[in-house]
């Protein structure tokens, strides 16, 4: 791997620009990888890595910078090469002494299409010593062959390195309008039936694991029917989880407008108690704003950001970081 730009601030996040593979210089074969933390803890508290698991993404949602442009999958190597450049960079020894260190595989590309997610899992705890490790998967649940092996190994591998709620399984849906669902995410996925059998199967909270997350990036003439999750999904097994949808090129581009705002709390209220009336624990995601900027948030993609004629208000201001080449 070799490290072409990086940028952002280290009190909040940081986004790393590599080559995989250095023969190949299409600018189209870069990955992205992201560490963060959360303010107002410190990151000996909690330190969040977030890895690309592809060259892009096929699935093509319609609020994300990576989709629409995919040119192949990772290695499990090239997985781990990106968590190790990173903790290597604050802990040199690979000896990770942070509470809680949790490994998200969330940015670019869809974690299921690609079974190096699952040998990358099963490699991580002996290739980092974390006492706090944590991991966490965002997936839409595409639906084929390939996917339903994928998801039915990763039950086992869950239970077996991490038990105890140091798995966190989270399926992005949107909207609860099947159609409109398909409009943001244009890609063969689980009904929301087929979401609810195998959550229920994956996540036994009773037995000390994370509920299943329900996330909603929540859009303005995109519905999102509180008792219509409750008729399917039990709050038992299932958390939800709101967050605004993040000012990208390709969500401007689509005119797609966030139904919470991040600076007033009371475009979510109604939403949150919807889902609290309907027995649901509810998060609401609201980080730095500064994220927007540094483009570290989930389905932000430097690259597209670069290239793009206009960028989306309050969101990728590149020109405030050192965007050189820092080949390493």
């Amino acid at each position: 791997m070799k490290l072409v730009s990086e940028y952002g601030n280290d009190d909040i996040a940081k986004v790393y620009v590599a080559r995989m593979r250095e023969a190949d210089t299409s600018k189209r074969r870069l990955v992205e990888f992201v560490e963060s933390v959360q303010p107002p803890l410190p990151r000996e508290k909690k330190w969040v890595v977030i890895v690309s698991s592809m060259f892009g993404c096929p699935i093509g949602c319609r609020m994300c910078d990576a989709g629409g442009d995919f040119l192949g999958r990772l290695t499990a190597g090239e997985i781990l090469e990106q968590i190790g450049y990173v903790v290597r960079r604050r802990f040199p020894d690979a000896v990770v002494p942070v509470q809680k260190f949790k490994v998200q595989f969330a940015r670019m590309g869809e974690p299921s299409l690609n079974p190096a997610v699952l040998e990358a899992m099963e490699r991580l705890p002996e290739a980092v010593s974390a006492p706090g490790l944590n991991v966490s998967m965002s997936t839409v649940a595409p639906a084929n062959a390939q996917t339903a092996r994928f998801f039915e190994q990763l039950v086992g591998l869950k239970d077996r390195l991490y038990p105890g709620g140091r798995f966190q399984l989270q399926f992005s849906i949107h909207t609860t309008d099947p159609a409109l669902r398909d409009v943001l995410i244009p890609a063969a996925k689980w009904p929301f039936e087929k979401i609810a059998e195998y959550g229920a199967r994956f996540a036994h909270p009773e037995a000390g694991d994370k509920k299943v997350t329900l996330n909603f990036a929540p859009v303005k003439g995109y519905p999102i029917d509180a008792h219509a999750i409750r008729s399917q999904f039990d709050p038992d097994k299932f958390m939800i989880k709101l967050t605004p949808l993040n000012p990208t090129v390709r969500s401007s581009m689509e005119a797609l407008e966030s139904a919470i705002r991040p600076d007033d709390l009371d475009s979510s209220r109604l939403l949150v108690e919807d889902f609290e009336e309907q027995g649901f624990d509810v998060v609401l995601s609201i980080g730095e704003l500064e994220e927007n900027k540094i483009g570290s948030n989930c389905g932000q993609f430097i690259q597209r950001a670069l290239e793009a004629e206009s960028r989306p208000e309050l969101s990728y201001e590149l020109e405030r970081y050192e965007l050189g080449t820092k080949a390493r």
